[in-house]
């Protein structure tokens, strides 16, 4: 086993910048309806996420990091400047999206720069398209799945309690308890595993790995920065997810972390990196269809999906600006 190399420690670090700054951008999809329903105050919400991030890839393991680092590249293919510029692209995007608001895809984000980075550094014939079709159906059919898993649960909770008193919103606000917590346990297992799978992928390139295993240390340090981000928080973003789509009633927020939390966890464990805000907004959009089409500000929606169509293309183009940098300056 060699020793790690400097630019490999600049992917690391450059990784884990990532991965806190994904649970700064994705803690409002998880909290947000939780918080504008009044279910839990903003502080309690963020730190019972940012808990359940860290314990999500040590309960249900690491299918996804799997997914990102060993079935999307030919092994041997690329080198450490790929993986810099697809996270530099990466970086700038959700900091772009975060100061403006906008609730893009952190793992669009990455996906579009690994793309746009290893066809430039290294060519179309580095991709393994069976690999790369995975990731490109779950990424595009999870939202189409939560938009409907949203639309149902309502739809099945509103028959089933519909001669219920008032008093059922207690229950419904307390229920979010669970609901919040399988959502951020399914939020830490998809979205940092993407993370440990690129630093991975880093080891192995630098042949400080001989073989595809994620080590404790990058479960655990990716685990931990993803967490310290949740407890941050992005309100700009937990602004648009919680109130500016629909107002949300606690069913809605019941109904909605229901759904997003059983597609997410679904993916995670058979290896589909998912786009949590995706998934999240989708259910949002589906509950709120589910009460009633005309009570979703369809406009604030439609944002959202050009951030969605948006994101790989425009991640993907920066990358490969960044590695022709890369190669000015890198021998």
């Amino acid at each position: 086993m060699d020793s790690i190399s400097t630019i490999t420690i600049l992917v690391i670090l450059l990784a884990l910048l990532f991965d806190f700054l994904n649970g700064i951008h994705d803690s409002s999809n998880v909290v947000a309806t939780m918080i504008s329903s009044r279910a839990f105050p903003p502080r309690m919400a963020l730190g019972m996420t940012a808990l359940a991030n860290f314990a999500g890839p040590f309960i249900f393991g690491v299918a996804v990091a799997k997914t990102i680092g060993d079935e999307i590249v030919v092994g041997g293919s690329i080198n450490e400047a790929v993986l810099l510029a697809a996270l530099a692209s990466a970086i700038v995007w959700n900091l772009l999206t975060w100061y403006l608001g906008f609730p893009s895809s952190s793992s669009h984000a990455l996906i579009g720069g690994f793309i746009g980075a290893v066809m430039m550094g290294a060519g179309w014939q580095s991709i393994q398209l069976g690999g790369l079709e995975k990731v490109l159906i779950a990424l595009f059919a999870s939202p189409v799945v939560g938009f409907l898993v949203g639309f149902i649960i309502l739809r099945v909770t509103i028959l089933l309690s519909w001669n219920a008193s008032p008093r059922i919103n207690g229950f419904f606000r307390r229920s979010q308890m669970l609901t919040a917590l399988a959502l951020s346990l399914s939020h830490g297992t998809n979205d940092a595993q993407k993370t440990m799978g690129i630093i991975t992928l880093a080891l192995v390139t630098d042949g400080y790995l001989n073989t595809f295993e994620v080590p404790t240390w990058v479960i655990l340090a990716c685990a931990t920065m993803i967490a310290l981000g949740t407890a941050l928080g992005g309100w700009k973003l937990i602004r648009t997810l919680g109130g500016k789509i629909f107002k949300i009633r606690p069913v809605d927020g019941f109904a909605s972390q229901l759904a997003s939390a059983a597609v997410i966890l679904v993916a995670s464990l058979v290896g589909g990196p998912v786009s949590t805000t995706q998934v999240v907004s989708s259910a949002i959009l589906g509950v709120g269809t589910g009460e009633r089409a005309n009570k979703v500000r369809w406009g604030v929606a439609q944002e959202i999906v050009v951030a969605w169509f948006l994101t790989i293309p425009a991640t993907a183009l920066v990358a490969a600006g960044f590695y022709w940098l890369l190669g000015q300056f890198l021998p």
